[in-house]
């Protein structure tokens, strides 16, 4: 594992937890950008975590937004771009690992913050300190590290350009109204959720988490093209060694039983031991 500056990773229990910590506001400067480039390619060279979580060790910021005048001084490009840059490749590499990649707020998450966080699997936030925006068009320019795609993937392109237009700050509830968010949660509940599904998730196959997310993004595709390769992925996971043993356990353990299935999640917390 590199040593980071700008970031703090540990790796519990088939987590990995990123903590942001780049006082006074976590900026996201040249440093913090070439160490989640570093971060990201250690990620995917990582075999063995099923889940990732971003957090934030300042209680005001999760990152501020990107560093306004390294975006100022950007030397002029002829033509059009044919790789993407530092920054949105890394968040690509993040976004399609083979493992849940989760964030959680509890703070400010603007511009580049805001856009790391749409990069995510799942984004939780509590009610209270949370603040997502992009209010780069109030600067002259737009959002650029990844932001005007992703935004109307998940909130549609109306809202999309009203959160891109209008430059205004989202709350925890507004961001979960507006599908920004998973959920918003009281500030002294996000903590254990997060853990909790975390752990949750860290506790199924790798095989599967990866087989599900990469079948969901084939949803941008046609639908038949989607369900070949939901079938695809299906008939490659169910034949795993770890598939066959749970289905056998879950079976052993009361399921397509009445008592069984009423009683499912004992049954699928008890899979895992």
């Amino acid at each position: 594992m590199a040593t980071y500056k700008t970031l703090n990773v540990k790796t519990a229990s088939g987590v990995v937890w990123v903590t942001f910590d780049n006082p006074p506001v976590n900026l996201l400067d040249i440093e913090m950008i070439r160490e989640i480039d570093t971060l990201s390619h250690e990620l995917v060279a990582d075999e063995e975590s099923r889940v990732v979580v971003f957090q934030s060790a300042n209680p005001e910021f999760f990152i501020a937004h990107a560093d306004v005048d390294l975006i100022r001084h950007i030397p002029p490009v002829d033509g059009r771009p044919t790789e993407l840059n530092i920054y949105v490749a890394a968040l690509e590499r993040i976004r399609t690992l083979p493992m849940a990649s989760i964030g959680k707020v509890a703070g400010i998450a603007r511009g580049g913050g805001s856009e790391f966080l749409l990069s995510l699997d799942m984004r939780f936030a509590a009610i209270g300190p949370t603040k997502l925006g992009q209010p780069e068009v109030a600067l002259g320019i737009f959002p650029t590290g990844s932001g005007s795609q992703r935004l109307p993937r998940l909130l549609g392109r109306a809202r999309a350009l009203e959160v891109a237009l209008g430059c205004h700050d989202f709350s925890a509830e507004e961001a979960e109204r507006y599908g920004y968010i998973n959920r918003a949660l009281p500030e002294n509940e996000l903590n254990d959720f997060v853990n909790g599904l975390a752990q949750r998730i860290a506790s199924f196959p790798r095989e599967a988490i990866a087989a599900t997310k990469h079948s969901v993004d084939y949803s941008d595709t046609t639908i038949e093209a989607g369900l070949l390769e939901e079938q695809h992925l299906f008939n490659q996971t169910r034949v795993s060694v770890e598939a066959q043993t749970r289905m056998a356990k879950f079976m052993a353990l009361g399921a397509q039983t009445r008592e069984g299935e009423l009683n499912l999640a004992d049954v699928i917390e008890n899979l895992a031991d």
